[in-house]
This record gives C-alpha cells, sequence and structure tokens, in this order.
C-alpha cells in the first residue's frame, strides 16, 4: 500500500504567538510548544499505527529540529527546500504593522522585498512533492516545517496555484495529512491540533 504524507508544523515560538512572520530568524519553542511538540509526537505515533517509515525531512530552523526531537521523529533529512517562506524585510512584522505602509498586504497577494514570491516558495514545493511521491511506495513520509511553506504544499499536491495555500489553516505543531484516493490527490486530515487526551479519531 502507498505510504501517506504527514505535514508536522513545528510548535509555539513568541513570534508565532504574536503573528509575526518569521522564516530565517531563528528563534526557540515556548514552553507551551515544547509541550504541544510532544503531544503531536503521541498524535502521530497513534495515526500512523507502526506502518513502514521511508523518509523524515526536517527544516534547518531550530524550532522545526526540536519539534521532531520532542516528537519522537529520527530525523533523515534537514533541508532549506522545506524551510518557511523568506519574507525579505517583512521578516519579525506582523501583518497589521506591515499593512501600516503596505494597505491590504497579504503575504498571497503582495510582494515581500527581498524575499521570495509565492510563485518560488511554490517551485520549492513542487520540488519536494515529487521527492516525496518518489518514496511514498516505499512507506510514509513527515516533513517537519512551517506555517506558510506547508499551506503552499497543501495546495501544490492537489494541483492548486501557489496562492491557494490561503484556504487550508496549519496552526503551530498541528498536523496534517496527504494521500490518494484512487491515483487522485485528496487530504485525508487537516490541521489536527495533538489531543492526546482524546487522541485522534479513526475511520
Amino acid at each position: 500500500m502507498t505510504g501517506l504524507l504527514y505535514l508536522l508544523r513545528h510548535g509555539e515560538t513568541e513570534w508565532s504567538r504574536s503573528g509575526q512572520h518569521t522564516s530565517h530568524t531563528d528563534i526557540p519553542l515556548t514552553p507551551n510548544g515544547e509541550q504541544r511538540a510532544r503531544d503531536a509526537g503521541s498524535m502521530l505515533a497513534g495515526l500512523r499505527e507502526d506502518r513502514p517509515l521511508a523518509l523524515v525531512v526536517s527544516s534547518p530552523r531550530q524550532r522545526a529540529v526540536r519539534t521532531a526531537e520532542l516528537a519522537g521523529l529520527t530525523v533523515t533529512e534537514v533541508t532549506e527546500d522545506v524551510a518557511e517562506w523568506d519574507y525579505g524585510s517583512y521578516e519579525g512584522l506582523s501583518t497589521p504593522k506591515i499593512r501600516e505602509t503596505v494597505p491590504g498586504w497579504t503575504v498571497w497577494t503582495h510582494e515581500s522585498p527581498g524575499g521570495e514570491t509565492a510563485d518560488d516558495v511554490g517551485a520549492r514545493a513542487a520540488s519536494v512533492v515529487a521527492r516525496v511521491r518518489a518514496v511514498l511506495p516505499d512507506g510514509d513520509v513527515v516533513l517537519v516545517g512551517h506555517g506558510h511553506f506547508s499551506r503552499v504544499l497543501v495546495a501544490t499536491w492537489l494541483g492548486l496555484p501557489p496562492t491557494s495555500g490561503v484556504h487550508f489553516a496549519l496552526d503551530a505543531a498541528a498536523i496534517s495529512v496527504l494521500g490518494d484516493e484512487r491515483g487522485v490527490p485528496q487530504i485525508k486530515r487537516l490541521n489536527v491540533p495533538p489531543l492526546p487526551e482524546r487522541g485522534f479519531p479513526h475511520d
């Protein structure tokens, strides 16, 4: 049976909590973020039910690497391919702050000076999706990364343009699952929070 792709967003940081755009700034998880990463690991283990694991890839940022570690994952590759959208000069700024000078700004509809465009991020996501699909026959794949990049990746998985990622929420330490139904790309689960006391809903 072909494997599934699991997306695990890193746990909470001070900037994710405050809504500040964070790409290359390497800040740690909050204590709550660390606990939620552990909870996500328990959720992920229950969901996967000992299926073969072909690949675990993490962003190089410490918030992702630490999330993978706390979730009990053995990372097989750390790569910039799954790093967060580069926000350029908007790094560290919240959307309301950016809108003080650029009314109506969103990362999906406007440029980030000195950073990546949606198409740039989409190209990275397409490369990652192609690689994931090549190894899925061998087992499941887990990507530990970031909110905006992972939302673009979901859109790419479905054959949608990168800007369609705006339609998919992905909270800190949440899990999403991508697969196929009879060859048609499908979202199996989206933005599931780690709730070990309730467990993961099974079909």
